[in-house]
């Protein structure tokens, strides 16, 4: 959506607070004008934005075949990924204090813009007789208002058709979810901004964003587990099922039972090991690398295991291809409970109730092992 703000709205820092309509009020909340002339920064941004509208184009049309390619697919989903990302740095680059093109007003704008884009959503579709759940950046999810009867609810895909021609910028609708869940912050009770899951109608799979299994960094197992948890409780709608599947997880790490390759971390290289302060994983990654002779530079990965959490030197991890004969299974344990918080934490189980829940059924395995072994 911000891509859009700047080129619908001419955002632009050689035509924002222009002199020439110092008395103009173009920009709400802020009293900031904005010149009639064309700002630079459209001109880059627009070509990108109708280049990467063909791409989704091809891909809803890929995606309507019967026998849908998917190498095309994933060729079409990477070419959009790239633009997207040009167009979001783009908006970001204009909040940098060292931009050199950048202008912090601009962002400021384009903020404000959106905050009376999401209000303007907001109210007629509440005025359509929906609620509004949840509403994030560029997305809104909203559910039946329970006072509104059935007959006299507007039609969603008509309301995003109004929104659309009301705020210049287009509203698609894009998914019916059978549930959703958003992820509160840790420590918090207030949902994240870009933490959520949930099923979509129709779909054998969820849509996830911002948790454990849709971060890069996240090992095999602990996404499989994570993925296993949602199938569940997409099951059962029961927190003891999803239990269940964090014990299993958890008695086949510390029986050492998963395989190393499924414990693999990957983490990217942010700077040179010379300039990193702090003793993380990634440092103890790069010296082991160093000692290899191996060259790892910022931007690139290192996939390592970690063996010994507690330690603080290179001993710490061992690089993915060394010859690694055990883990370290309670850092893992730790990695699972936090995953598996994602999941629980919206039906208000935290991390705390998790873990005394866990050693509440290590207490109880114990004790049915002794009362065995006695008789």
């Amino acid at each position: 959506m911000y891509p859009n703000i700047i080129c619908t709205r001419n955002v632009s820092p050689d035509v924002i607070r222009c002199e020439c309509h110092s008395d103009r009020d173009d920009v709400p909340g802020l009293g900031y004008s904005i010149c009639d002339d064309r700002g630079y920064l459209v001109d880059v941004l627009q070509p990108i934005i109708d280049a990467r509208d063909e791409i989704k184009a091809a891909i809803r049309r890929e995606k309507e075949r019967d026998d849908p390619d998917e190498d095309r697919l994933a060729e079409l989903e990477g070419r959009s990924g790239a633009l997207k990302w040009i167009l979001v740095a783009c908006f970001g680059y204009q909040g940098f204090s060292n931009a050199k093109f950048g202008r912090i007003e601009c962002h400021e704008a384009i903020n404000a813009f959106a905050r009376e884009i999401l209000l303007t959503a907001k109210q007629r579709l509440e005025a359509g007789g929906w609620r509004v759940v949840h509403g994030i950046v560029d997305s809104i999810w909203v559910t039946p208002d329970p006072d509104v009867d059935d007959e006299d609810r507007e039609d969603l895909e008509t309301l995003a058709a109004e929104i659309t021609d009301r705020v210049e910028i287009r509203l698609e609708h894009e998914a019916h979810y059978d549930w959703v869940a958003f992820v509160p912050q840790r420590e918090s009770d207030a949902g994240a901004l870009t933490k959520y899951f949930g099923k979509i109608a129709g779909d054998d799979d969820f849509k996830l964003r911002g948790i454990e299994a849709r971060q890069r960094s996240t090992p095999p197992f602990i996404e499989n587990v994570q993925r296993d948890c949602l199938d569940r409780l997409d099951a059962t709608r029961s927190p003891d099922a999803v239990l269940d599947c964090l014990q299993d997880a958890i008695k086949r790490l510390h029986a050492g039972t998963v395989p190393i390759d499924q414990l693999v971390e990957r983490n990217r290289v942010s700077k040179p090991l010379e300039r990193y302060t702090q003793t993380t994983q990634n440092v103890a990654a790069l010296k082991r690398a160093r000692d290899q002779d191996l060259a790892i530079h910022p931007g690139q990965d290192i996939e390592y295991v970690v063996v010994d959490d507690e330690e603080s030197s290179r001993e710490r991890v061992a690089l993915a291809h060394e010859e690694i004969e055990s883990y370290d299974a309670s850092y893992y344990e730790t990695q699972l409970v936090r995953a598996v918080e994602s999941v629980l934490s919206p039906l208000g189980w935290g991390r705390t109730e998790i873990q005394r829940e866990i050693a509440e059924t290590r207490e109880t395995d114990l004790a049915v092992f002794t009362e065995t072994e006695r008789g």
